[in-house]
Order: structure tokens, then sequence, then C-alpha cells
């Protein structure tokens, strides 16, 4: 495939790929430390935090997720071509996480309700 003024080199694809993925391990490292530190917490009151301990669970999973999507985005950037290649792969990515943030934005607001009604009687 000829080359436009618009590819992107391959030594810069590289370079930004082995980028993502120093990113991607480092943010592994935190998210764990801090599903430990979580579990810690959770430990130390029950009954009135067991609500609040399920929708801390839940929005970590969704905080784990959505960070994950923005990871696999970066990586198929990195693998991108072309100017077009990236404007497509913004755009599908944008419309899936909209969906994905308002999805999970009605489970935990369901889950707070609960943990509510629980913590109430």
């Amino acid at each position: 495939m000829p080359r436009t003024p618009f590819d992107i080199p391959d030594q810069i694809r590289e370079m930004t790929d082995k980028s993502v993925n120093q990113a991607k391990k480092a943010l592994e490292q935190y998210l764990d430390a801090t599903q430990q530190a979580v579990s810690k917490a959770e430990g130390s009151t029950r009954s009135a935090q067991e609500g609040a301990a399920e929708v801390n669970r839940q929005a970590l999973a969704f905080v784990e997720e959505n960070v994950a999507s923005s990871f696999d985005l970066a990586q198929r950037l990195v693998q991108a071509r072309t100017v077009e290649e990236i404007a497509a792969l913004q755009k599908e990515y944008f419309a899936k996480q909209m969906q994905n943030l308002t999805e999970q934005g009605k489970s935990l607001s369901a889950m707070m309700e609960r943990a509510a009604g629980k913590a109430k009687g």
C-alpha cells in the first residue's frame, strides 16, 4: 500500500504501542492495590456497609471495564494507518462508551436504591 502524507510511521506506532502497554501494566497494578484496600475496608464493619460495599465493588468493576475499553481503543489506534481509520475507531468507541456509561449509571442507581432500602429497615 503506498504511503500518503497522513500515514502514521511504523516507529511512532511501535513506540506508542510500547507506552500503552507500560501504562496498562501500571494501571493494573494500581487497580489491584485498590481492590485490596477495598477488601480490607469492607472487613471493618458489616451491616449498614454491606450495600455500600456492593456498590463500591460494582463501581470498581465498571472502572476496570472502562479502562480496559480505553486501552483497547489505544491499541487499535496504534495500529491505525490513516487518519480516516483513527476517526472511525474513535467514533465507534465514543458511541459504545456512551451506551455503556448509561447502562452502568442505571445499574449503580438501582444498587444504591436497594442498599438504602436495606439500611432503613
